[in-house]
């Protein structure tokens, strides 16, 4: 089961990003920080906006060192038609993973079988491949990058900082929590 400091399980499938189809393997999410964007399916309604706001805000993923990978259970010609016929969807130029056969949902148990696509997903996977973030919310509620995007900056501060946290609606640059003794009952 997918669990915080889970280890991602193997897959190799095809992807589609700027133009030109490839393949992609769990090993090319190591080394970097990455999101996974599960959404149920291409040409539909809700989907279309998240991927958009992601576009919106890639570069400042980027920023970050931080390489986004959307994924449904469509395959990669599917993701290139709507990228081309799409204005939302035109803008993207992260990668497109194509999951035809569910195995990457089911890696991460997102997978809805009697419906065979993925919930509406979101994991942040660190360096060494650990799942480090999990959101996951019913089909008809969207997810924001901004949002993300702070819980991107979140993560990868507790990770360069070993002892400290960051609280509740932390924003780079705010005070972080070193917790100990001294702190209980105090905050």
């Amino acid at each position: 089961m997918a669990r915080i400091d889970s280890q991602i399980k193997a897959f190799s499938t095809d992807a589609y990003s700027r133009g030109k189809f490839h393949t992609v393997t769990d090993q090319d999410l190591k080394g970097n920080w990455s999101v996974v964007f599960f959404y149920p399916a291409d040409f539909t309604f809700v989907c279309p906006t998240e991927l958009e706001d992601l576009a919106d805000n890639y570069a400042d993923f980027q920023n970050l060192g931080v390489e986004i990978y959307s994924v449904s259970t469509d395959k990669h010609f599917t993701h290139r038609a709507w990228h081309e016929t799409s204005p939302a969807i035109g803008k993207i130029d992260y990668v497109m993973l194509a999951d035809p056969t569910g195995t990457i949902s089911r890696n991460f148990d997102v997978m809805i079988e009697e419906a065979g696509v993925a919930d509406r997903a979101t994991f942040l996977i660190n360096p060494e491949g650990k799942i480090q973030y999990i959101e996951i919310t019913s089909g008809g509620v969207g997810r924001s990058a901004p949002a993300l995007l702070d819980k991107v900056r979140a993560a990868q501060y507790v990770a360069a900082h070993p002892g400290e946290v960051c609280p509740a609606k932390w924003k780079e640059g705010e005070h972080t929590l070193s917790p100990s003794l001294d702190l209980i009952g105090k905050i």
